[in-house]
């Protein structure tokens, strides 16, 4: 959801600081380009989950995704 940050409390503080200097330094210092390189991180990871998706049982998964219908 736009405009909602989401809370993120089992990461440590430093180390969640730590690795996101780490993402900034590999990107040479450039924000913008940090932020592209996660969003297509993030949407690769939307892919392979997706993909094994279908793959997963609703009783493995523990009920985590829906059921598939038919």
């Amino acid at each position: 959801m736009p405009g909602s940050v989401p809370q993120i409390s089992s990461v440590d503080g430093d180390a969640l600081e730590a690795e996101v200097d780490e993402w900034i330094a590999l990107c040479g210092g450039d924000m913008q380009e940090t932020i592209r390189v996660l969003v297509v991180a993030h949407n690769m990871l939307h892919s392979e989950v997706a993909t094994a998706l279908p793959a997963v049982s609703y009783g493995y998964s523990k009920g985590w995704h829906a059921r598939r219908r038919g």
